[in-house]
Order: C-alpha cells, then sequence, then structure tokens
C-alpha cells in the first residue's frame, strides 16, 4: 500500500517538475520576444505616369575627308528639322551635341589594315527633350522615316522619367510602415500580444518597374523605357511587443 503511494507521489512530483519547466519555458519565450520584439517587413506601391521624356538618335555620314563629312551632314539638319517641326517639337526641344569622328583605313590584298585612308566617318549626336511623352513615344517609333530622305539614323530607346518621385517615395515608406504595423498585428493576434512602438526600421531599396513587371534587385531597379511605372518602396519594422 505505502509503495503505491509512493509511485503515486513520484508521478506527481514528476509531473509538477514537467509542468513547471514548460510554464518557465513559455514565459522565457514570451519574454524574449517582448525584449527582441518582432520584426515585419511591409510593402507599398503605386503606378504612376512618366511627366517627361527625352530621345537620343544619331545622324551619320562618311565623306572622302572630313571637309565633305562636316558639309554632308550639315546640309541634313534642314531635312531632320523639318521633320521635327512638322511632328510638333520646338526648336527649344532639340539640341544638336558634339560631332564625332574618324577615319577607316584601306585593307591590302592580305587583308592587313593599311595607312590610306578610304573614308572619314562623322556622327552628329542631337537630344529631344519634352513633356509630352507620348509625342516622344511617337517620334522614337517614326522616325526611322526619315531614311527615305536620305538621311541615315541610329535611334536609341526613348527615356521617360517622373518629376516628383521624391515626395512619391516619402509617402510610399509611410505606406509600407503602416503596413508592417498591420503585419504584426495579425501575427501577434494568435498569441495575444499586441504591437508596440517601433523599436527600429530600416528602407529597403526602391523598385520603379513597368507596370505588369515583377521584377526585383537588391541594387533596386530604375526603370526608364515605359511611361506608365510601378514605384514599390520596402520597410522592414522592428516593434516591442506588449
Amino acid at each position: 500500500m505505502f509503495e503505491k503511494i509512493e509511485k503515486f507521489q513520484i508521478v506527481i512530483s514528476a509531473l509538477i517538475i514537467s509542468l513547471a519547466f514548460i510554464v518557465a519555458a513559455c514565459f522565457a519565450a514570451s519574454k524574449l520576444v517582448r525584449n527582441d520584439g518582432i520584426t515585419v517587413t511591409g510593402s507599398s506601391y503605386k503606378v504612376v505616369k512618366s511627366d517627361s521624356g527625352s530621345l537620343w538618335f544619331y545622324i551619320n555620314t562618311t565623306a572622302p575627308n572630313k571637309s565633305e563629312a562636316y558639309n554632308k551632314i550639315t546640309k541634313q539638319y534642314p531635312v531632320v528639322n523639318e521633320y521635327l517641326t512638322k511632328a510638333g517639337i520646338p526648336d527649344g526641344d532639340i539640341e544638336y551635341k558634339a560631332i564625332n569622328g574618324y577615319y577607316t583605313y584601306k585593307y591590302n590584298p592580305e587583308g592587313r589594315m593599311t595607312n590610306i585612308i578610304d573614308h572619314y566617318n562623322l556622327t552628329q549626336g542631337v537630344q529631344i527633350k519634352s513633356k509630352d511623352v507620348e509625342k516622344i513615344k511617337e517620334i522614337a517609333n517614326d522616325i526611322q522615316t526619315l531614311l527615305n530622305k536620305g538621311i541615315d539614323l541610329n535611334v536609341n530607346e526613348p527615356q521617360f522619367y517622373y518629376s516628383d518621385l521624391g515626395a512619391l517615395k516619402i509617402e510610399l515608406l509611410e505606406n509600407a510602415t503602416k503596413d508592417a504595423k498591420a503585419r504584426a498585428k495579425a501575427m501577434l493576434k494568435a498569441t495575444n500580444n499586441n504591437v508596440g512602438k517601433i523599436k527600429s526600421v530600416k528602407m529597403g531599396v526602391f523598385q520603379i518597374t513597368p507596370v505588369d513587371s515583377t521584377n526585383v534587385s537588391d541594387m533596386g531597379i530604375n526603370d526608364t523605357s515605359t511611361i506608365d511605372k510601378k514605384v514599390t518602396a520596402v520597410a522592414n519594422v522592428v516593434f516591442y511587443v506588449k
């Protein structure tokens, strides 16, 4: 009889000790969470339309020497200006850049370059800037028609910009922090804890991408190829738990 009582007491003692360990572990875990806080990543995005654009293209020509190449390319300016004027681009939005040129040398029958000049190559860079982004896009797609008028062109992809990006970033960071708090509340709801004050916050990189893009980069993305852009901000926030 006494042996059964003794065994029962041992079992009870073991259960009490186990329960004490569980309570202590839960308390320690709760204390650890409260001290270290909870880390949450929030995000926010907004789709914006570019309010300015830029287009680079290059007029190319060749001639037996520098002088003839220069005269030849300057005669093409009126043709280019006429095209841009009809397209609705004012003179103030057109900038002719420095002219660059180089010689091309002849090759001998063995395929080796000689020091005998074959012709001179000349390139004139032209940049168009405008707040009419649709016009920039239209010209970028159409300007190659100048080839039919004897103008040798190389055209770069147009670039589009949003001027109020600084203010937008501040707005998105605020919303990303609010999103982080909402996520923290959802995570702590099951543990009967509440979100406290912010312990620390770290701004992530901004992703400026085409609207339908899912690309991200650790260094951030700054898309200039599209008129409509999606600007995404990320905030890594540590909240105290109460």
